[in-house]
């Protein structure tokens, strides 16, 4: 499980270097450069977007995982958790982006922990060094995660660091249920799911960038149910 381990660290020591070099950062470039993570999200998802092979299975999954996230309160949970951690490390490490309020720092936490732990390139890369061993993707990620961690972190703190727990919990899984899924996963099953990804990563671009506050979380089953919803949807409507 060498691809997960290696994008959490990544994770974990850019959000150190963030915390490091925020004294030396001007608080100009620490305000704009969210911007463009905002901008590269919503690059990716449209990216991701356009490989789609069935826009209904991918639209009625969308719908199911929405409905199952706001059952479950998904959004509520992790947006207690970033309060949770914030109040904890703000006794440790003061925050020193003081303008920025706690409503949008749990936003922002929030919003970070969909973009490393839920991004298509971290799912299909322990997906697919679970089925492989091939972790080279999840290099690729982890390069970038380090620069993104280290960013986000100069303006949020310590809590960047805290986001390598879960991703690692999140790859760690897709990693030993790889067996299970990469059966299902054929090329259609694999375009719908990356469209479903990348509208999720869209809306965390604007959320990011507070053009519109999607509760993002709540949209995280449907990464699950696209898979069987694609392979029904192909079976009896295609």
């Amino acid at each position: 499980m060498v691809g997960p381990l290696l994008n959490s660290a990544a994770v974990f020591v850019g959000g150190g270097l963030g915390l490091f070099l925020a004294p030396l950062m001007p608080k100009r470039l620490q305000d704009g450069l969210p911007a463009a993570f905002a901008m590269i999200s919503i690059a990716m998802g449209v990216v991701m977007t356009i490989k789609v092979q069935q826009l209904p299975a991918v639209a009625l999954a969308l719908i199911v995982g929405l409905a199952i996230g706001e059952i479950c309160y998904m959004e509520k949970g992790v947006q207690k958790f970033g309060s949770l951690i914030q109040r904890g490390l703000a006794r440790i490490i003061p925050v020193r982006n003081h303008s920025m309020t706690p409503e949008l720092y749990t936003q922002n936490f929030t919003a970070l922990i969909v973009l490393f732990c839920a991004g298509g390139t971290g799912i299909v890369g322990a997906l697919t060094e679970g089925m492989t061993g091939n972790y080279q993707l999840l290099v690729v990620k982890s390069i970038l995660d380090i620069f993104t961690a280290m960013i986000f972190a100069t303006s949020m703190g310590a809590a960047v660091m805290s986001i390598a727990i879960p991703q690692l919990l999140v790859q760690g899984g897709l990693y030993f249920s790889a067996r299970l899924i990469m059966p299902y996963m054929t090329e259609i099953t694999l375009g719908d799911f990356s469209a479903c990804g990348g509208i999720i990563m869209i809306a965390v671009g604007l959320r990011i960038a507070q053009i519109k506050t999607f509760a993002v979380v709540n949209f995280l089953p449907a990464l699950i149910i696209i898979i069987p919803i694609s392979l029904y949807w192909h079976k009896f409507m295609g």
